[in-house]
Order: structure tokens, then sequence, then C-alpha cells
């Protein structure tokens, strides 16, 4: 009796991660859940874990985000998957690590679905289209390294300056994009070494 009443919780337990919530890279890992707030500015637009961006303006400051607490220090791994739902825009910015004192590493995504590197244009990956899930794994590594994963696959790679970094993902205008977009974010975990 007690050994399936246990089995029972454990089970409740493994229903509530998704299926994929594990690291991309050898542990330990240990998981955590950080606080975020909610971006919404111009005609950007936050619903639970649906980002849009309503509007089709070039210019302005147009994003529907999850900001996450600063970290300093250490390695982090940050997962979640995307689906865009629709998109007449393009170039708009998925999942960001953001140094606090500015910009440090955003992964964007054209019309067609090609995701690249926002700063120095690199293309990640292609295949992000419309109605289309992806898994997107970033593994940073304070004042050494951060690496994206697309689809469990290493595909980006840069260094990484030591400081104070956070999390974002939605969608946000990049500076040459444009939407509309609406995007879709599931599957959201987050570990620490």
């Amino acid at each position: 009796m007690r050994l399936a009443a246990i089995a029972g919780i454990l089970q409740v337990f493994a229903v509530a991660l998704p299926a994929s919530a594990d690291p991309v890279e050898p542990g330990p890992w240990i998981a955590y859940d950080p606080t975020f707030t909610v971006q919404e500015r111009g005609c950007g637009d936050v619903a639970d874990l649906t980002f849009r961006l309503t509007c089709s303006t070039g210019s302005g400051d147009q994003r529907a985000e999850r900001r996450y607490a600063t970290y300093t220090g250490g390695t982090r791994q940050f997962e979640g998957h995307f689906k865009i739902t629709s998109m007449s825009g393009t170039r708009i910015s998925l999942k960001q690590t953001f140094k606090t004192t500015g910009p440090f590493f955003m992964l964007a995504v054209e019309r067609g679905g090609r995701l690249y590197a926002v700063h120095g244009g690199t293309t990640v990956a292609t295949g992000a289209t419309i109605g289309t899930s992806v898994r997107v794994n970033t593994v940073h590594v304070v004042g050494d390294t951060h690496r994206t994963y697309i689809n469990g696959s290493l595909r980006h790679t840069v260094s990484s300056p030591g400081g104070d970094f956070y999390d974002k993902f939605g969608s946000y205008r990049t500076n040459s994009g444009q939407g509309p977009v609406t995007v879709e974010w599931s599957g959201i975990g987050f570990w620490r070494k």
C-alpha cells in the first residue's frame, strides 16, 4: 500500500515536468525556479506563455517578454520550447541572455525560419517555421562561454565575460525587425551548477 502511494506521488511529479526537461550537458545540475517579471512595451502583449507583437511598425520599443532574476557567476542552463503560430513580420528576438550593462546574446528568427545570433548575424539553425516546435537550451559559464543548443544539438558558442546576467524569452522586435508575430513557449526549465 505504501509503495503504491509513493509511486502515485512520483507519477504526479513526473507529469508536471516537460518530457524533455533534461539538461543537454552532463551534470550534476540542480533545478531551480527563478522569479520573473513580465515586460510589455509598445504593441507587445503577454498572456501566460503566449507572446504577441500586434503591430507592423519598424521603430520603437516593441516587446512581449519574461525577464528572469539576475545571476552572478557559476554555470546556468535554460531550456524552453517555442512555436511560432503566426508571423508576417521578421527579425524577432526570441531568447536573450542579457548582461545587466547591455545586450550579450540574442537568438532571433527571420521570416522563413532562419534562427540567427543578432550580434554578428551568424546562422544558428534553420527550420523555425510557423507551427514547428523548436527546443532551445543555453548553457552559460559566466566568465568563460555561452553555448546554444537547438533541438539538442550544439549550434553556437561565444566567449562570455564575467558580470551579472539574466535570461529573457518571448518576442522582441530587433532594430531591423518588425511584427506582427505570435510565439507560444512551453517546457521552461532552469538549472545551475
